[in-house]
């Protein structure tokens, strides 16, 4: 068809669709990029979900007030049911964030290319997913006036924690996490940020841009030390995907509680939470790469590759469910058998069969290329898949506990309006932080990509770029424009030069 864009990787496929499309230089991702910020007003949009964002936050706020003046009386909690809706939301916030320190800190140490369009967004969701997490702990005590006495302080008392207890373990966890993931977002921004602050043209921007990005004049000193320190935060944040939910996962695996007892959670836990962030990165990239207008940047082989890794994770959530089926009638454990038979044929069953439908059956479709590459079904996938696994969290901790070891200790959990607004309220907080973000500042790491892109030419010199991207350079759409480029490069290139 005359016009129309030519997959490379369709006619010969040894060569890989292009990260970057359109005729796009360094100049016009600076541009894209930085319009987001600069433009004087939004999309209306933005305006319309930023509004009902802050109504849902103010929910929230009014529910955690309501909830401190009454106790948590007000949820559904009964003597069976101590945790419900406060630990399933902490356990499900906690898992959102951790795609962001994956695509940013993994992804970038197995030198994986196409994360640099996604990662921004991926380490801005992590940040705020954790605030929100971090909210249902201080909440669910009873005494938040209290809460201090979990940390190492001296008090009047003379009582200490007790290093022990999971419960603790998740403070440290949660803690180290966020601050780590926090210099590691603002550290990839500083770069990016500095542009901001060149191309500002209030004072108040100057300013505030300019405090934010350190003095950066992007010396060759500066980039050698950025780069050193942003593959030092990456070493240190890789271990936190796997140990952060893996100490949440204790909360229950080192109880005697049956359905919890068991040595599957730490993997299972970390699987289910790289699936379920990296479903969220999906709902939250597609609106905002159709109303910034970033089709170019964030192209469907960026959408392509997260599908894939939902696909993997997801199956491994699958395998987590079967396992546990097979452990329990293996072991021959009565209790074991009674609380998953429970969970499909109790009076919660409704809630697995929503757990399995979304987090099994749903990913299935990305089997297919067509349905890899088609956003509403992306789209669509994805906010089930969500709904899925705070499912799952609801019915490993409310199904457990509902029907315990003793038949007259047997209680059903119902939520109240107080639980469900405080849930609703948690994703207006998280929208808020969200919307905000995009508004002022880069959602793209615009340093980074321009690293990948063919006039990065990092084939050739001795320094190999931000990022050390370096090897398999980008194609361009053109064959022959590509093969002059690389030319071009060679013959400017010094003889006897290092290749």
């Amino acid at each position: 068809m005359r016009g129309a864009t030519i997959n490379p990787a369709l006619e010969n496929p040894g060569v890989r669709t292009p990260l970057i499309e359109g005729q796009n230089d360094f100049a016009t991702i600076t541009e894209t990029v930085c319009g987001i910020v600069e433009r004087p007003k939004p999309p209306r949009a933005w305006y319309a979900m930023l509004g009902v964002s802050m109504l849902l936050t103010g929910v929230l706020f009014a529910m955690i007030g309501y909830l401190f003046f009454k106790g948590v009386g007000v949820w559904g909690l009964n003597s069976p049911v101590g945790w419900a809706f406060d630990i399933t939301n902490f356990v499900f916030w906690v898992g959102i964030g951790h795609a962001g320190t994956l695509i940013s800190a993994i992804l970038f140490l197995f030198r994986q290319k196409w994360r640099t369009s996604i990662n921004r967004f991926a380490e801005g969701m992590t940040i705020f997913a954790v605030v929100c997490a971090g909210l249902f702990p201080a909440i669910h005590v009873g005494r938040v006036w209290f809460l201090w006495f979990v940390f190492p302080l001296p008090n009047q008392n003379m009582i200490w924690p007790n290093f022990r207890s999971p419960l603790l373990w998740d403070v440290f966890a949660v803690s180290t996490y966020m601050l780590v993931s926090l210099m590691f977002w603002y550290m990839g921004m500083v770069p990016d940020l500095a542009t901001l602050r060149d191309r500002a043209t209030g004072k108040v921007r100057q300013i505030v841009y300019g405090l934010l990005s350190l003095g950066w004049r992007g010396s060759n000193r500066q980039w050698h030390r950025y780069e050193v320190a942003y593959l030092l935060l990456a070493a240190l944040a890789t271990p936190l995907v796997l140990s952060v939910h893996s100490v949440v996962s204790f909360d229950f695996a080192a109880s005697q509680v049956p359905g919890w007892h068991a040595t599957i959670f730490p993997p299972y836990f970390v699987a289910g939470a790289i699936f379920s962030g990296f479903a969220m990165v999906i709902t939250l990239i597609i609106p905002a790469r159709k109303f910034f207008k970033l089709h170019e940047i964030i192209t469907l082989r960026h959408l392509e590759n997260m599908a894939k890794i939902i696909l993997a994770t997801g199956s491994m959530v699958g395998l987590a469910y079967a396992t546990e089926l097979f452990i329990a009638w293996y072991s021959g454990n009565p209790y074991e058998r009674f609380v998953f038979l429970n969970r499909m044929m109790g009076p919660y069953a409704w809630a697995y069969f929503i757990m399995v439908g979304c987090n099994v059956l749903v990913p299935q479709i990305f089997w297919s290329r067509r349905a890899r590459r088609s956003i509403g079904l992306l789209l669509g996938a994805s906010i089930l898949i969500n709904v899925g696994m705070w499912f799952e969290r609801f019915v490993i901790i409310v199904t457990s506990l509902a029907r315990d070891y003793l038949p007259s200790s047997w209680g059903m959990f119902k939520p109240t309006a107080v639980d469900i607004l405080t849930l609703v309220g948690s994703f207006g907080l998280f929208s808020t932080l969200f919307l905000l973000f995009i508004r002022f500042l880069p959602i793209i790491a615009m340093a980074e990509v321009k690293s990948v892109m063919p006039q990065a030419r990092l084939a050739q010199g001795g320094h190999a770029g931000a990022g050390d991207y370096h090897g398999d350079i980008p194609q361009q759409h053109d064959a022959g424009r590509a093969e002059s480029v690389v030319r071009e490069g060679l013959d400017r290139a010094p003889k006897g030069g290092r290749r």
